[in-house]
Order: structure tokens, then sequence, then C-alpha cells
């Protein structure tokens, strides 16, 4: 235990720690982005895929969530009290000169803020498909038809898409950061250049800004209710609302793919 606990407080141990969740929440997020391109196959094909993650996935579904809960927080944490240790390394007086990096992108300098941001979307992003807190209106079961009503919000789709632009810039210079402390990169010539994390930062960032954007401008539009969806699921959820039991109380609750599976 004291081993675990003198690499937490070591720099190179939280740096470690960063990578390790960082490259997790990457893995999450380009799987999270394919599930939710079913949107443009059908209503049927984007419920279905919903109903399978909860009812089919069943408890391995909320073991992948607590794996991306813990690898969030010891993330955040780590960001934080690296950065603090960094700020405190700092010599103070009139006699100390702040000198600008040589080697440095927007992204490395913005990342604390987006980090920030993410973290506020990621909250929105829960309460609005997953518990439906803030839109208790919509459906328990039929995933596309409030993917549809939460984008046809103008202030709801500029803060998704921002919020994947911030993203882009996360993955642009964590993902190279993380293969970095992990020793799976090697140094070059041109350290600016990422050809690779580029691509992915672009691509991931893309696939989910075109969803919220797709339904904005109109090419996604709402279907008939609850496709894709088996009676028995939909029964269920007729009598769990009939009883007023809370949306998302109980088995039939939603599995948003917007909403972290």
């Amino acid at each position: 235990m004291q081993l675990v606990r003198n690499f937490w407080q070591s720099q190179i141990g939280k740096k470690v720690v960063m990578a390790v969740t960082g490259l997790i929440l990457v893995g999450f997020v380009v799987g999270h982005m394919v599930g939710n391109l079913q949107v443009f196959q059908s209503a049927a094909k984007l419920n279905a895929y919903g109903y399978f993650l909860k009812h089919t996935v069943g408890g391995a579904l909320w073991a992948v969530r607590g794996v991306l809960l813990a690898s969030v927080i010891l993330h955040v944490v780590a960001a934080v009290q690296l950065t603090r240790q960094k700020q405190a390394a700092r010599p103070s007086g009139q006699g100390y000169q702040k000198y600008e990096p040589q080697i440095s992108t927007f992204a490395s300098r913005t990342i604390r803020w987006g980090g920030f941001l993410l973290l506020a979307f990621i909250v929105f992003h829960i309460l609005h498909f997953t518990t439906l807190t803030i839109y208790p209106d919509y459906s328990p079961t039929d995933v596309y038809n409030n993917v549809v009503k939460g984008f046809q919000i103008p202030w709801v789709t500029a803060f998704y898409v921002l919020a994947m632009g911030a993203l882009a810039l996360h993955l642009f210079h964590g993902a190279w950061s993380s293969l970095r402390t992990l020793g799976l990169s090697r140094p070059a010539a041109r350290p600016t250049a990422r050809p690779i994390v580029t691509a992915l930062a672009g691509l991931v960032a893309l696939g989910f800004a075109v969803v919220p954007l797709a339904v904005f401008f109109g090419a996604v539009q709402p279907a008939a209710p609850e496709q894709g969806i088996p009676a028995e699921a939909l029964e269920a959820s007729a009598l769990q609302q009939s009883a007023g039991a809370p949306a998302g109380a109980s088995t039939t609750a939603p599995t948003s793919t917007l909403a972290g599976h």
C-alpha cells in the first residue's frame, strides 16, 4: 500500500495515471462515436443498439461505467495536483523571469480550460440523455427521438459543438502526451507535427459534432416512436409510467448512446 501511495505522490506517478486513464477515455470516446453514428442508419437501429446495451450487456455495462467514472476522477485529480505542484515549484520574487516554452501548441496552452469545459459538458450530457433530468418528458426507451428533440434546440446544439471543439484540442495534445509518458512514442524532429493524433482528434470531434448538426439542420428527422424496441420492453415501460415511477428508475431506463452508453 505504501508503494502505491509513494507512486501516486510522485510527479511521474501522477503523469502515468493521467496517461493510462487518458488512453482508456480515448478508447471509450472512439467506440461511443461509432455507436452514435447509427442515428444515420435508422431509428430502429439506434434504439435497438441502446436496448442491447441496457438489457443484453447488462451488469457489464455498469462495470464499464465504473471504470470510466474512476478514470475521469483520477485523470482530473492528477491534472489538478500536477498543476499545483508545478506552480508551487516556481520561484517567487522579482528575480524570477518567466520564459515562454519554445515548443508548444494552442492545444497544450489551453488544455486546462478545455478540460474544465469537457467536465461541465460530461455532467450536462449525463443529465440530458441518461438520467433525463433536464428534459423529463423524453421517452425512457426511444433514444432516436430523444436525440432529435434534444438537438432541435439551438443552444444545446451550439454547446455540444463547442464541447467537441474542446475535445479535439484535448485529444490532440492529450493522446500524444500519454503515448510519450508511457514510452510508446519516440521523440521526433518536429514535435508539433502529429499526423496520427491530428487525424484521430479531427475524426472523433467531427463524428460527434455531425449528429447534433445534422439534426439541427434537418438532415435527421423525427421517426415513428419506439422503433426497434421489443414489445415486452414497451409494455414494462408503460406499466412503470402508469404506476408513477420516475423515468429511468427501473430496468427500462434509457441507455442513450449519446450519454456514455
